[in-house]
């Protein structure tokens, strides 16, 4: 017997219009104002302003101002560099860059979206049919899951930062999502076409974040196909139309670059042996990182899906459960089985572990969800406030022990007062009281009423950072003020500088000061920045000796907010 029985009251969607407004809340606080940080952020950044001001060459071969980056694949980079084309004469370079993570992000909402809502309106998914009637109507009940799924999605704590950053994992998570819905919409009518279009969210995933991840979720796809009556030379068929869609578009980018070689270069075997190094055997380490990391990161979604699991076990075949399960299994074992597992291959697993929370909800106690409610109140509440302390602190110097606590961490700081930024943190704030009002108040039974408190308080505690506390952000996190004391000390003519410093620095100098680094095809440079630490003694300093040529010091300096981190200008003594 099926776990849910649910009365047409509870399947009220949400208005359109409030959850088009929850996107944007969500999406663009921390885009607007924000300078490119340290480190994937500004580093992204660099690639695709170097793109958007350079040549076809740096098209084909991602670097950050002369220094290569063939890892991961240039589609978000593409996306970034076009923003720039378009729209950076109206909105600036690093706001026109992140057109294509707001796109990107609307791409993995709408996909979500759809996935879940045509999971939730098959015949398999629909509750029990009451004794006199009044059950939901399908489409009706769809919406509902669909309207709960994105609510949770957009209350992960992992996707909040991530989706915010200018790199190749933002489009990740959204070309996931994009998967998942077309391996839906795969098993709902298998079908060329449907098969066709599941290839391309591979090859576009593929030009994202190399061939590995998608590939093994596209066999996670054909493996739904044993829930359906179809016979195997059809699978056969539709594996092989998948796996040529997916080709063409991967060969968009390597084909051309194969060919033409730009800067004398072939990004097919850096390509290739970056992949390969993706993968190892699973250890105890990625084993920790996935229970310490994963309790946080996939929260609220976790404890809903694994309810959901338990919940429908009895439904052998369900494909909402089986669809969004295969999915999570494949992204559990890529991570397991990564040498230096990160957050970003977390992210595979956000979308179908989403899709599963929505259908958990469907059978969670009345008792439970007032709990999580109750507790999203508490907690995000006492979070806002304790925000609120400490920007007040920062401006009045009361109280002192808080104020001292928040100014410690931007040593050299002036806080100032930006009327525009506390009239959006007023407006959002009074807003979440009126949330919790209407929830407490209303008292309303619909299925999303147990995520909408945990979803809008976390785009609360979001608004409230990215707008009373970004300039401090930007000053702790920004090269910005070493940029431009760099540019200060550059004699005149300075046409090369060769340098050893990392990815993000080395974007955001050449943006801010235009500093002509050193090419992929290297010059001789009279000028070298180095970047070492403040730890190493003069006798374990790094010898200001490069190509046999001794330098002579012009500049040191560091970020005010970083006492680890050291940079040195030197020119050449003759």
């Amino acid at each position: 017997m099926k776990p849910v029985r649910l009365p047409a009251a509870a399947t009220l969607a949400l208005p359109r219009w409030a959850l088009f407004a929850l996107g944007l809340l969500y999406i663009l606080p921390g885009l607007i104002g924000r300078d490119p940080w340290k480190n994937d952020d500004a580093a992204s950044f660099g690639i695709m302003w170097t793109m958007a001001h350079g040549t076809w060459q740096d098209w084909l071969w991602p670097n950050i101002s002369g220094l290569s980056w063939p890892d991961e694949g240039p589609l978000a980079f593409w996306l970034g560099a076009l923003g720039i084309k378009l729209t950076g004469w109206l909105l600036g370079d690093v706001l026109g860059a992140r057109v294509g993570t707001v796109l990107a992000f609307l791409l993995g909402a709408l996909s979500l979206w759809y996935a879940t809502f045509n999971l939730g309106r098959r015949q398999d998914a629909q509750p029990l049919r009451l004794a006199f009637g009044g059950q939901p109507e399908p489409d009706d009940f769809g919406r509902t899951l669909a309207d709960a799924a994105l609510l949770i999605y957009l209350g992960c704590l992992g996707l909040l930062l991530h989706s915010h950053e200018t790199t190749p994992e933002a489009l990740q998570v959204s070309l996931t999502a994009l998967l998942l819905y077309r391996t839906v919409r795969y098993v709902e009518k298998p079908s060329l076409r449907n098969a066709a279009l599941s290839g391309l969210a591979v090859g576009l995933l593929t030009l994202t974040r190399g061939w590995l991840t998608p590939v093994c979720l596209m066999l996670s796809l054909f493996a739904c196909t044993r829930f359906l009556a179809q016979p195997a030379i059809r699978a056969v068929r539709d594996l092989g139309a998948t796996l040529a869609v997916g080709g063409a578009v991967v060969a968009l980018w390597l084909l051309p670059a194969q060919l033409l070689e730009p800067y004398h270069q072939q990004p097919l075997n850096a390509w290739m042996g970056w992949n390969w190094l993706q993968l190892d055997w699973p250890s105890w380490a990625s084993v920790k990182f996935f229970f310490r990391v994963g309790l946080w990161f996939f929260w609220p979604a976790w404890p809903f899906a694994a309810w959901a699991v338990w919940a429908w076990r009895r439904q052998r075949g369900v494909l909402h459960i089986v669809v969004p399960l295969a999915f999570v299994v494949v992204g559990l074992l890529l991570t397991l089985c990564h040498p230096q597992p990160e957050q970003g291959q977390l992210l595979v697993l956000l979308p179908p572990l989403a899709v599963m929370a929505a259908f958990g909800l469907l059978t969670v106690k009345r008792g439970a969800i007032n709990a999580i409610d109750w507790f999203s109140v508490m907690a995000l509440t006492m979070c806002a406030a304790v925000i609120w302390l400490f920007w007040i602190a920062t401006l009045t110097g009361w109280p002192e022990k808080a104020a001292r606590n928040a100014l410690k961490l931007v040593p050299g700081f002036t806080p100032e007062l930006g009327w525009i930024a506390f009239i959006v943190a007023l407006a959002a704030t009074l807003g979440w009281f009126v949330l919790v009002y209407w929830r407490i108040s209303r008292q309303p039974a619909v299925l999303w009423r147990a995520v909408v408190l945990s979803s809008g308080g976390l785009i609360l505690i979001w608004i409230l950072l990215m707008t009373l506390f970004l300039p401090d952000f930007n000053y702790g996190k920004s090269y910005a003020s070493v940029a431009q004391q760099i540019a200060a000390k550059l004699p005149p003519g300075t046409h090369c500088i060769e340098s050893n410093i990392g990815a993000a620095q080395r974007a955001s100098f050449a943006y801010y000061a235009r500093l002509p680094f050193a090419g992929v095809e290297t010059d001789r440079c009279d000028l070298l920045l180095l970047q070492d630490s403040t730890k190493l003694r003069d006798d374990r300093e790094i010898v200001p000796q490069y190509r046999g040529k001794q330098w002579v010091l012009l500049w040191e300096g560091r970020r005010a907010a970083d006492r680890d981190e050291r940079f040195r200008l030197y020119r050449r003594a003759n």
